[in-house]
């Protein structure tokens, strides 16, 4: 069965950040900090959908989704990132998976979507070892309680961006920024997510997925400057957290000066153990140049001619086929059934005198990225899923409250709902599948 579905994460709609027994999450202590967030904004109220879940299953369910990709809250389960276990978190959780079930929904739950306990960050967050078995712990946790319902398990979200983001340039939680120095936090993400895998096949999970923020690599032109600048990015974004979950290496990081001696002997058997599917997030491509100076051995050249979204991100809906195919050509047997775990598209919304969103420039990127994976799919590549972001209008971390991906509208003051025109053009193509 091909699933058809809406993606959402835990810190950017749950809310009730205070409530039955959650803990603080870096993402809590992040956006409290002056001048981390766009006007202030934080994620303590969000969409409230932990008090309004079942409106939201309800909407879900009136699209005609047959999956449900959210994240779980880490700080929910255990408030201290270990020990002790909030009954309560694993309540929501498991009344949320029993409403989608009875929905006709799959819950595709993610382990991890950034919101490390704030307790764990205290001790050195991902830079530490230990956060890595303390995730495999956790996700034993969650896993005893919902396996015996729950097929697709996702342990990681985009463990560059949170890298990236949070450790190497310091604009995400937990704002740190240690350029190259931020790499441990890859090493010890994906050997949390290999401890996590063991975990979970212990307690009974079924099919175990990763998923990864990938994007296609141009150079800027075909000077063997650009080219060799090309390469290192697609290594760092791309391959770094791909190549030693499905190849049991890490690839060449001679262009960095990169030093690994943070792996220890057996990490990479344990990152490597088998997976059953891999999440792929696209949203755009990105042109490489060389660099004009020192520091990293690229530079961003941009993409233009082609229209953008509101977050200024080029709308290139064949990049997605490509990077589909580029997975396929460069790890062959090795890769495993792939899942559009994220696509979509933030843009100026505007509701009209009824409350309605004439949203026609998201049908057309999602119509875009549905046929872009349907060609992808006639050239061989084996896709079993395509998760639409974002279900609802939703915290866009940094961005606070200004960028929206939903299909359905949030005011964010009454927390009322309203399903714009692409909820509606993704309503009629499900059911015409």
């Amino acid at each position: 069965m091909f699933l058809w579905g809406t993606a959402t994460a835990a810190y950017q709609i749950e809310g009730a950040a205070t409530e039955d027994g959650r803990g603080p999450s870096i993402w809590d202590t992040f956006a409290h900090e002056p001048g981390r967030t766009r006007d202030g904004h934080t994620g303590d109220v969000a969409c409230d959908h932990y008090h309004r879940w079942r409106e939201d299953v309800g909407l879900m369910r009136d699209l005609g989704v047959n999956a449900y990709r959210f994240s779980i809250a880490w700080p929910r389960i255990q408030p201290e990132g270990q020990g002790a276990i909030n009954v309560k978190g694993l309540d929501f959780y498991d009344a949320l998976v029993d409403g989608l079930l009875e929905a006709g929904i799959q819950p595709v739950p993610t382990l991890f979507h950034w919101d490390l306990p704030q307790a764990l960050q205290d001790r050195g967050g991902w830079l530490n070892r230990e956060v890595s078995e303390h995730f495999a712990d956790y996700a034993a946790v969650v896993a005893e309680r919902l396996a015996d319902r729950i097929p697709l398990w996702i342990t990681l979200n985009e463990p560059f961006v949170h890298m990236a983001y949070g450790y190497a340039m310091g604009i995400h939680a937990p704002g740190q920024a240690l350029l190259l120095d931020a790499l441990p936090a890859a090493h010890h993400q994906l050997l949390g997510h290999g401890l996590a895998v063991r975990a979970l096949r212990a307690a009974g999970a079924g099919q175990v997925a990763i998923t990864n923020n990938c994007t296609p690599v141009w150079p800027a032109s075909d000077s063997p400057d650009d080219l060799a600048a090309a390469a290192a990015y697609d290594t760092l974004h791309n391959r770094l957290f791909t190549d030693p979950v499905l190849l049991g290496a890490y690839p060449d990081l001679d262009a960095y000066g990169a030093d690994l001696s943070f792996v220890a002997d057996g990490d990479l058997r344990t990152i490597s153990a088998p997976i059953d599917a891999l999440g792929i997030n696209y949203y755009n491509p990105t042109r490489i140049a060389a660099p004009g100076g020192p520091g990293l051995p690229f530079a961003d050249a941009g993409i233009t001619g082609y229209p953008t979204t509101a977050f200024g991100w080029p709308v290139v809906p064949a990049g997605l086929r490509e990077l589909l195919n580029t997975l396929k050509s460069r790890y062959g047997a090795a890769l495993p059934p792939i899942h559009i775990t994220e696509n979509g598209c933030s843009q100026e919304d505007v509701q009209g005198p009824d409350g309605t969103v004439h949203d026609q420039a998201r049908i057309d990127y999602l119509s875009g990225h549905i046929e872009a994976t349907r060609q992808a799919m006639a050239d061989g590549v084996d896709v079993r899923g395509y998760f639409v972001w974002s279900l609802l209008d939703n915290f866009e971390w940094a961005e606070g409250y200004h960028q929206r991906f939903g299909l359905v509208h949030v005011d964010f003051e009454t927390g009322r709902r309203t399903p714009k025109a692409s909820y509606a053009w993704y309503r009629e193509h499900l059911a015409g599948r």
